[in-house]
């Protein structure tokens, strides 16, 4: 469980980082560097006498999936939204993995799109009308579409690596990386176009303390941690982050918003998570 919480403290951090030294960088490029990053810290500590072709392929996917895709939709939200806006929509990361589980389980609980459906309305009460806008609404968009990325990447992650008692999680993690850099080094050649990419010394070291800290050390915690923990727990963990980095983006990054309409909507949401852990509970009890 302290993997996770540290982890957490870490990404506090980085949606403020990325709105305030990344902005005007292309999402594509962006996932590329950190992804480009995190394989290099990995690469030494990859075992692939121990991964076969099967095992590898699974590996790579889920990292094409968890981080690659996850961090090309996240980081493209920023262009239409605040920090502190794109930490909040990635509360609905929990009802994902529970319906994600529940997918791969051949199972369906209609409740869970009751917390789904609650989780919208302190949306809602947050951002108001704004939320109908094209600019928030594509950014909300974008930042779903990163949430089903991650909690597929987590509980796919769990299921493999279950099945390889032989295997550790330092041995294989690169592997990971190695799928988020060659798609997202994919999608860089055919979107961007590389002539017109200009960096700063500072968006530079953001890029390496993001691609080797905020990514590689903290994605290979995060994936352990949910190893070690059950689905209540991760789920909570999920979202721990989330009051952290609006705190964080407020305060330290100097973000304004309307702090009624915040405390209000986030007290609905809280509850929609209450809900979807005490289903989860109760169903775990009746197993």
């Amino acid at each position: 469980m302290i993997y996770l919480l540290l982890v957490s403290l870490v990404w506090a951090f980085s949606f403020g980082l990325i709105k305030d030294n990344l902005a005007g960088l292309d999402s594509n490029f962006v996932s590329f560097c950190r992804m480009a990053v995190s394989l290099i810290v990995f690469l030494p500590l990859i075992k692939l006498k121990k991964i076969n072709f099967k095992l590898g392929m699974k590996l790579a996917l889920i990292g094409a999936v968890q981080f690659g895709m996850m961090y090309i939709t996240y980081i493209a939200a920023f262009k239409s939204l605040k920090a502190y806006e794109v930490a909040l929509f990635t509360i609905f990361t929990p009802l994902y993995v529970v319906l994600i589980e529940d997918t791969l389980q051949k199972k369906f609980h209609p409740v869970y799109i009751l917390t789904a459906a609650i989780a919208v309305l302190g949306t809602w009460v947050i951002k108001g009308q704004a939320l109908l806008s094209p600019q928030i609404l594509s950014g909300f968009l974008l930042v779903q579409i990163s949430n089903i990325c991650f909690a597929f990447g987590q509980v796919y992650y769990r299921r493999v690596m279950a099945k390889e008692s032989g295997v550790k999680d330092m041995e294989v993690f690169g592997i990971l990386y190695l799928g988020a850099a060659i798609l997202t080094a994919i999608s860089t050649l055919v979107f961007v176009p590389l002539e017109s990419i200009s960096l700063t010394v500072k968006q530079i070291w953001t890029l390496l303390y993001l691609g080797a800290i905020a990514s590689g050390v903290s994605f290979f915690l995060w994936n352990l941690g949910a190893r070690k923990v059950n689905a209540g727990a991760l789920a909570i963990f999920n979202d721990f982050k989330i009051p952290l980095a609006v705190l964080v983006s407020l305060v330290v990054f100097g973000e304004k918003t309307n702090i009624s309409n915040l405390l209000v909507g986030g007290g609905i949401i809280g509850i929609s998570l209450i809900v979807n852990e005490w289903v989860t509970k109760r169903r775990n009890n009746a197993v």
